[in-house]
């Protein structure tokens, strides 16, 4: 009896899954999906060239600490690194002393707790501490951004592209969607997914931030730096893991030849 009803099941899920599709596909050639703005004006991220790109790309030191230099003049006042400690900036060429320099001159203090006198207080951080939680005032929280270059398509591009794509609306897009006019408060950015974002431009003028090496300040190249960094932060071990796969990889090799080598000499022929 199983065997009788088992071929039937099989044949009905068959047919409901053709069906179903058919339908779908139906559906879809008659009456498809309106045109909207998000879908005609939202650009593809703008192309990044970083020295960590590619499979023999490594992290430039000295652009990260840049980047860092724009995070924290520019960003930390929104955006949260909570993944990310004190102690992690010797890995792009932080000193120890200025490790500890950077994190007592943080603005926000790590708070303690005394259970003898059940007060609480503020101490200086330590390079062990994370980077504190920015506690946004505003409407909305804006995201942290430790883990931001791997959590949106194109990462670093996508950052770049986000900084610098600031500008009017077309008029193009207002004539052919009326109803889609940014509305007070947002802000027009064809790279980001619906257009209109709460966050203004945080990057707008040349010299905003003066770099420690003498790095011309530009807005093009501090939203490349700060990009650079936030690849960084989102994967520290990104050299090692580089570096350990191209080992991997020539170990498996060798093995492969010597695995040919040796079923060779098992295998030949010994008259």
């Amino acid at each position: 009896m199983v065997r009788l009803f088992g071929p039937l099941v099989g044949l009905f899920f068959a047919v409901a899954l053709l069906w179903s599709f058919g339908n779908g596909a139906y559906t879809a050639i008659t009456e498809p999906a309106p045109v909207t703005a998000e879908h005609e004006f939202h650009l593809h991220p703008k192309e990044l060239d970083l020295a960590s790109n590619g499979a023999f790309g490594r992290f430039d030191k000295q652009q990260l600490q840049r980047g860092f230099q724009v995070y924290k003049e520019v960003c930390a006042t929104c955006h949260s690194l909570k993944q990310i400690a004190f102690r992690d900036l010797k890995a792009i060429g932080y000193s120890d002393a200025e490790v500890k320099a950077i994190a007592k001159q943080w603005a926000t203090k790590a708070t303690t707790f005394n259970p003898v006198t059940g007060d609480r207080g503020e101490r200086d951080n330590i390079a062990s501490d994370r980077i504190p939680t920015v506690y946004y005032a505003g409407q909305g929280v804006p995201p942290d951004l430790s883990l931001m270059t791997k959590a949106r398509h194109d990462g670093g591009a996508y950052v770049y592209s986000l900084l610098t794509g600031y500008q009017e609306q077309p008029a193009e897009l207002l004539k052919k969607f009326p109803d889609s006019k940014t509305p007070d408060g947002l802000h027009y950015n064809p790279y980001f997914a619906n257009l209109n974002l709460a966050m203004p431009a945080p990057i707008t003028t040349d010299g905003q931030v003066t770099y420690s090496d003498g790095t011309k300040a530009s807005v093009d190249q501090m939203s490349k730096d700060v990009s650079a960094f936030l690849v960084w932060t989102a994967e520290p071990k990104l050299d090692k893991r580089k570096q350990t796969g191209w080992a991997v990889l020539g170990f498996l090799l060798m093995a492969t030849v010597l695995a040919y080598l040796a079923k060779k000499n098992v295998w030949a022929d010994k008259h």
